[in-house]
């Protein structure tokens, strides 16, 4: 982790979360998809440095493990942030959708008795 900023600037993951350590809810894993809102509500407060570089970010969906390594900080760090973000109504946080739930058992069986065949 380089934590370096376009000016060469060294900033401690710790400035940018203002010393908290835990997030603020339990919505994100690593998997979460995350969006900004678009446009932003009228009355969001205006969002600093950082938090603005994510919502750059998540202009198209992003997983959370995605955000994290293309800002090159602890995926903690990025959650807390993002709590902030969600809370002030900036992102949508969709998470992930059960294994089961997704499954079409009669699509499955016609690709098993496809396979079969070959």
């Amino acid at each position: 982790m380089s934590g370096d900023d376009a000016t060469g600037r060294l900033v401690r993951p710790f400035t940018l979360t203002g010393g908290r350590t835990r997030p603020s809810r339990a919505d994100f894993t690593l998997i979460t998809t995350v969006t900004a809102v678009d446009p932003p509500p009228e009355r969001a407060v205006r969002p600093q440095p950082e938090h603005t570089r994510i919502l750059r970010l998540c202009a198209r969906p992003v997983a959370v493990a995605e955000l994290a390594a293309r800002l090159d900080l602890p995926v903690s760090v990025v959650v807390i942030m993002l709590c902030d973000l969600l809370e002030a109504g900036l992102i949508t946080a969709r998470p992930p959708r059960p294994l089961g739930a997704a499954l079409d058992l009669e699509l499955l069986q016609k690709v098993r008795d496809g396979l079969g065949r070959i």
